[in-house]
């Protein structure tokens, strides 16, 4: 398990070097005192392991950025892909000008996985009104844009960011969608139309898709308040928890009306360890309704997961 003594950590991402795990994660003070100020205090820090247990913690990999910069408030989630000798980090930034309220990606870019740097002085991947919802507060908390999962087209066509966002119509509790922007190069974005229909949660945080066992897999988390009534009517009351939902494909489409709980670890993601089973990861929120720990997890062999897609056979 990955726990602080002094912080809670919570969202990760990680790379295996192929000897090593790099996990990068966000944390921020326990001296806080209401783990719900956590994350606009959000950094995120980075640890390493060789079996995905024992965490040897690196120095952090990003603040804040500088004063009146785009990401002077918080860094959230993000996913890193290797470009060359280059390592890329997506992640999300907000603003105190804003408040915080409103989310965009950015890049930081390193060669060794432990000095990193960001590129420019501006976003990168911001939200298009023509097909997603921006900020309204009589519709949501936030402009949620964030939380990117980038990956190589599989046909060798540039890159694809699976991003955490809303669509711009229909009932608020139902506009969660997997946001889509594509790039030839990382560098340059299009944001295009969402990889979801909406309808059946008001997000869809800390988005994932892999081929598990030749079956393509999205996961996905949301908290039992985020789950639209028209799913509730349908399917009965859910937990906060990791989804997973089949996919005909990497790019879609997913299936979010037969998506599953599949554990109530938070912001699950999948890796394979070293046998080559996958397994998932994520961090410990408030089991059972008590508080909130701000730990992540051993991992969980997907195999181990009832209703897993390509993984577990239900129990």
């Amino acid at each position: 398990m990955l726990t602080l003594p002094d912080k809670w950590v919570w969202d990760h991402w990680m790379v295996d070097t192929g000897s090593e795990y790099h996990i990068f994660y966000l944390q921020a003070p326990r001296s806080l005192g209401d783990p719900d100020l956590r994350h606009q205090h959000a950094r995120t820090g980075h640890a390493v392991s060789t079996d995905l247990v024992r965490w040897e913690i690196l120095p952090d990999a990003l603040d804040a950025g500088a004063p009146g910069a785009w990401d002077d408030r918080a860094t959230w989630t993000g996913s890193i892909v290797r470009k060359g000798d280059t390592w890329c980090c997506f992640y999300t930034g907000s603003q105190n000008a804003e408040k915080g309220l409103i989310q965009r990606i950015g890049l930081a870019t390193s060669h060794d996985l432990v000095h990193w740097e960001r590129y420019g002085d501006r976003p990168l991947i911001s939200s298009d009104a023509r097909w997603y919802e921006t900020l309204d507060l009589s519709k949501w908390h936030d402009e949620a844009w964030r939380d990117p999962w980038v990956f190589a087209d599989p046909d060798g066509n540039g890159w694809h960011a699976l991003i955490t966002a809303r669509a711009n119509h229909g009932p608020a509790d139902e506009r969660g969608v997997v946001g889509h922007a594509w790039s030839p190069d990382l560098l340059a974005w299009e944001v295009r139309p969402p990889l979801s229909e909406p309808g059946e949660f008001g997000h869809l945080e800390v988005n994932q898709v892999e081929i598990v066992n030749g079956q393509p897999v999205l996961l996905f988390c949301t908290g039992s308040g985020q789950i639209s009534g028209r799913r509730r009517a349908r399917v009965g009351t859910e937990p906060s928890a990791t989804f997973a939902a089949p996919a005909a494909s990497l790019l879609g489409p997913y299936d979010l009306a037969n998506a599953v709980p599949v554990s109530e670890l938070y912001a699950g993601r999948i890796v394979r360890m070293r046998d080559g089973r996958w397994a998932l990861m994520g961090f410990i929120n408030e089991p059972g309704g008590g508080p909130f720990v701000g730990s992540i997890g051993d991992p969980v062999p997907v195999d181990e997961l009832p209703g897993f897609p390509g993984g577990a056979t239900p129990r």
